[in-house]
């Protein structure tokens, strides 16, 4: 009976034996008698009930939206591109111009660093270097390689004034910059020792306020290098709390890029589609509670007795008949973006070889602790927040527990 419909709040046309009718609004699609047939139905009563041609009742019920009430679909070509969403924030005056520039640095090194992490075994960037690292750590391939390109992106970006990475001796003062002076702390691949089994691996990084008084002249002569390289580790002790941005990119089945401008933390998603990071998760919150743990429980024996006893604890299924689940990579950026999506607690105690633990304060406990806090979790050392602890040198070693609020201040608890 009916051969097309076609509608807008303005207009209907109704082909039905070469007739038209126009201009309704609002109008009403009716079903007429046992058949199901539409017919358009007269007047604008919303339940309207009259004899059609055959007799048969018809029912009236009004469909289409009023003026105005429209709600806007999102197309499914609609996407947040991490540099669009730089761009909206700069607007927002969330962010500066140089910022931005320096998180898009960041972004292209990352980009980088992933292609490099894939055709590591194709490439013979697997295995040792030869050389070791300030910490007396032997350097990966990659790990060497991932350090150049960070430092090259951020060079080049030419708003940073000093550049500080774990696999580095000293902080270096940064001669190409024209503007913006940002300190950048970075451990440019993390878990690298998992690399030649493919394991995730990710970079860390936080950025701190410029601070001119470190970029003094090396040619002056009333400065020596060793007082202008002095000057620059002054300023990059800084504690966590001066942060103005943090973030991570791990690589994996995915590569995905966390970042936090002290404004909620956002996920974006690398579309080797589009070669672009694209936003994939918008505010993310941790959980205030959870059952996963993730230590290295190789080192339990090596723990003191307060430590082993919380350790046995979560163990213990208690009255609910469910001890917790243990959940250990050995990569932080791993075990914390887990942690950070499904609640729980990472930790990495110290114990009788490492006096202070072996994660560094700068290039990963304090970016990794202004994420989660971040996102509603808690960073601590055991008993303060990690964001309060001053650093006292470049390469300094804490303790870190990280996670879910709850599951933190349970583990503090015991180690009170």
């Amino acid at each position: 009976m009916v051969a097309a419909i076609s509608a807008t709040s303005s207009q209907l046309l109704f082909s039905n034996s070469r007739r038209s009718i126009s201009r309704l609004s609002p109008f009403h699609l009716c079903v007429s008698g046992s058949n199901k047939t539409l017919v358009l139905c007269p007047g604008n009563s919303q339940r309207q009930s009259f004899a059609g041609g055959d007799g048969l009742g018809i029912r009236c019920a009004a469909v289409g939206t009023a003026p105005g009430s429209e709600t806007k679909k999102r197309s499914s070509f609609e996407i947040q591109t991490l540099t669009g969403w730089l761009l909206k924030q700069e607007q927002a005056g969330i962010i500066d111009a140089e910022l931005t520039i320096v998180l898009s640095s960041i972004s292209m090194a990352c980009k980088q660093i992933a292609s490099l992490v894939q055709r590591a075994g194709i490439s013979n960037l697997t295995g040792v270097q030869g050389a070791v690292n300030i910490q007396g750590e032997d350097q990966k391939k990659l790990d060497v390689v991932s350090n150049e390109v960070f430092s090259n992106c951020l060079r080049s970006s030419g708003r940073t004034g000093i550049i500080a990475s774990e696999e580095e001796d000293v902080p270096v003062a940064v001669e190409e910059s024209y503007s913006g002076n940002y300190i950048v702390v970075f451990d440019p691949l993390d878990g690298s020792s998992n690399i030649d089994a493919a394991v995730s691996t990710g970079s860390i990084f936080g950025i701190y306020s410029p601070n001119d008084e470190c970029l003094a002249d090396v040619s002056d002569d009333s400065f020596t290098l060793d007082q202008v390289k002095e000057r620059c580790v002054i300023n990059v002790c800084q504690p966590g709390n001066n942060l103005l941005a943090a973030g991570y990119c791990m690589y994996s089945s995915s590569v995905i890029f966390v970042l936090s401008i002290g404004k909620g933390v956002f996920a974006f998603s690398l579309d080797p589609m589009y070669g672009e990071f694209v936003l994939t998760q918008e505010n993310i919150q941790i959980p205030k509670s959870g059952k996963i743990y993730s230590f290295n429980e190789g080192n339990y024996q090596l723990w003191d007795d307060k430590l082993k006893k919380y350790m046995d604890d979560l163990k213990d299924p208690g009255p609910t008949g469910k001890p917790y689940s243990a959940r250990y990579i050995g990569s932080l950026v791993g075990d914390f973006h887990r942690t950070l999506l499904y609640g729980g607690i990472y930790g990495y105690p110290r114990d009788k070889k490492s006096k202070n633990g072996k994660l560094r304060l700068l290039y990963e406990c304090a970016p990794m602790s202004y994420i989660v806090e971040q996102a509603g979790g808690k960073g601590s050392d055991g008993h303060h927040r990690v964001l309060d602890i001053q650093p006292v040198e470049i390469h300094q070693r804490v303790p870190l527990y990280i996670g879910s609020v709850e599951e933190v201040e349970k583990l503090e608890k015991y180690l009170a």
